[in-house]
């Protein structure tokens, strides 16, 4: 597994491959904090304080996330990547310092996890779009993969290091060592190629406002585009919290340690590390870019209703593993055909704003779920946001042009949304 990913890194080049690398570090410092942050508030503060914990960090994360956009599109995508992962590590060690003196408090923890979110919200738009800028355009749907396929070694790894960490030596030492990866993360990141793209572009330095009213623009005048943010966000609200918030409450409801909170999360990222490797492209040749998108999205709801059942930890287990399998080809059928029907100077924009609305489905989400658990109990909670989620998600079939538009090869598709909808990418104030 890892020598394939090694030879496919290679070949891509060494820009990419840093790319790929410091995704990898950053993603497994992040699930190690997946495990040992919703753990530590869990204990101290119950089902209460973790939903206040989610909606409150998700509302920054949707704030900040079409305030910092722009940046992507204007600025080094380097400097931004390895400045937000450093900051990001500062506030971690900030955290374990909290931590080692035994001091839980959820305002103080909320405020110091401010920074780590308005990093993610530089991070991931950039990140997704400086892919499609590091290769040629015929070997994205390839880079892709490899780059999913690295982040799920990261998300697979990162969930049991952090649960075989947080019972061996403690939520503080933990938390140290999330620091340290995030370190290394960022000194990858500082080795990427440094392009400026207010200066690449020929274009001059739009005003930060202008900017960020066309990455809105842009995904709201595609038709396309906007019914398949729609049906994520109302999918993703349900989702979100039956991937996050609901699953440490499973564990501890039925009496297990940390430990398998580490082999949830690392069970869902091996799902989602064979959907990288192939099996998600071989699902697609087998039914088409369309049904393997409906199909997945459905299975990956269905997956997450079968967890909130279960009543076995090994079945909960296996539960996760489904769900990530069919998280990958949710996640990578389709993101080559948007990533590259978007014009060059629009990605880190437009990607943004899916993510945007992502973010608030996730700030709705735990509030929801928090005001589900005070009526029923985690089981009903976490196995109906499941099935709600797979519901939702059936809407994409009905979005019009989606199925003629996953039809679309890679030549047909590069800059479609540029020539289809022109409009969609004039500056502000002009019809």
């Amino acid at each position: 597994m890892l020598t394939s990913l090694l030879s496919r890194s290679q070949a891509l080049g060494p820009s990419f491959r840093w790319l790929l690398w410091s995704d990898t570090l950053m993603l497994l410092s992040l699930m190690v904090g997946q495990v040992v942050l919703p753990w530590w508030i869990a204990q101290e503060g119950g089902a209460a304080d973790l939903a206040i914990y989610g909606t409150a960090l998700s509302a920054i994360s949707f704030i900040g996330m079409p305030l910092l956009s722009p940046l992507g599109d204007r600025h080094a995508k380097r400097r931004l990547i390895a400045t937000g992962l450093a900051a990001f590590a500062l506030a971690t060690a900030a955290i374990a310092g909290v931590a080692s003196f035994g001091h839980y408090h959820l305002g103080t923890l909320i405020a110091l996890q401010m920074v780590p979110v308005l990093a993610m919200a530089v991070i991931l738009p950039t990140s997704a779009s400086l892919s499609a800028e590091l290769v040629p355009a015929a070997r994205l749907s390839q880079a892709l993969g490899a780059q999913q396929s690295a982040q799920s070694l990261g998300r697979m790894i990162g969930p049991a290091l952090g649960g075989v960490a947080l019972a061996a030596v403690g939520t503080a030492l933990t938390l140290w060592m999330q620091g340290l990866l995030l370190i290394a993360a960022a000194v990858l990141a500082s080795r990427l190629p440094n392009r400026d793209m207010s200066a690449s572009d020929g274009q001059p330095r739009a005003a930060w406002w202008a900017d960020l009213r066309a990455g809105v623009k842009a995904n709201w005048a595609i038709p396309l585009e906007r019914g398949w943010i729609l049906v994520n966000g109302v999918s993703w609200m349900f989702l979100f919290p039956a991937f996050t918030l609901l699953v440490p409450l499973k564990v501890q409801s039925l009496g297990l340690s940390a430990v398998w909170l580490g082999f949830c999360e690392a069970a869902l990222s091996l799902g989602m590390l064979v959907g990288a490797l192939g099996f998600s492209a071989w699902w697609a040749q087998r039914q088409g870019r369309f049904a393997t998108r409906v199909t997945a999205a459905a299975l990956q709801g269905c997956a997450l209703g079968v967890a909130g059942l279960s009543e076995h930890p090994g079945v909960l287990v296996a539960a996760f593993a489904v769900a990530g399998l069919a998280n990958s080809a949710v996640v990578l059928v389709g993101m080559t055909q948007r990533m590259l029907a978007r014009p060059l100077a629009f990605r880190a924009r437009m990607a943004a704003g899916t993510i945007m609305t992502a973010q608030m489905a996730a700030t709705l989400g735990p509030a929801l779920a928090g005001l589900a658990l005070t009526y029923w109990p985690v089981r009903t909670v976490h196995a109906t946001f499941g099935v709600l989620g797979a519901i939702a998600s059936l809407g994409l079939a009905v979005v019009p042009g989606f199925r003629a538009f996953m039809a679309l090869d890679a030549a047909e598709v590069e800059g479609w949304y540029g020539r289809t909808y022109p409009g969609a990418f004039q500056p502000s104030g002009k019809s």
